[in-house]
């Protein structure tokens, strides 16, 4: 399962002093290319003065919760907000399992990462 960054999409750049700082690719300021070794995110005009680009795999994506809920796929059967916060009802093997923190997107990634345990990945 890797990113295949499409518009819209939010990364941030870690250890380059911008880890305040959130991106999202847009077809007219930061896009993804293709270079002789790989693919690229490339800053296009005055976006970002201090890039011109960051190789993909130095990027880091922040999936939406569209996304992170499509990568639950059919153990996905709920979201709720609840007294504690945003709760993810799974069902995993016939066992359902909540997961509540304080965004859908945490929620759902918390979800997700017991999901990957489960998978042994």
């Amino acid at each position: 399962m890797g990113w295949k960054p499409a518009p819209g999409d939010s990364f941030a750049i870690p250890d380059r002093d911008l880890d305040e700082d959130t991106f999202v690719l847009s077809n007219m300021t930061i896009e993804v290319y293709p270079v002789p070794e790989g693919r690229v995110i490339g800053f296009n005009g005055t976006t970002e003065w201090a890039l011109d680009d960051v190789e993909l795999d130095e990027a880091l994506w922040l999936p939406r919760e569209d996304q992170l809920r499509d990568l639950l796929g059919g153990t996905f059967r709920s979201l709720r907000r609840g007294d504690a916060g945003y709760e993810v009802g799974i069902t995993l093997l016939g066992e359902d399992r909540t997961f509540t923190a304080a965004s859908p997107e945490e929620a759902y990634a918390a979800a997700l990462l017991h999901l990957l345990a489960a998978a042994g990945l």
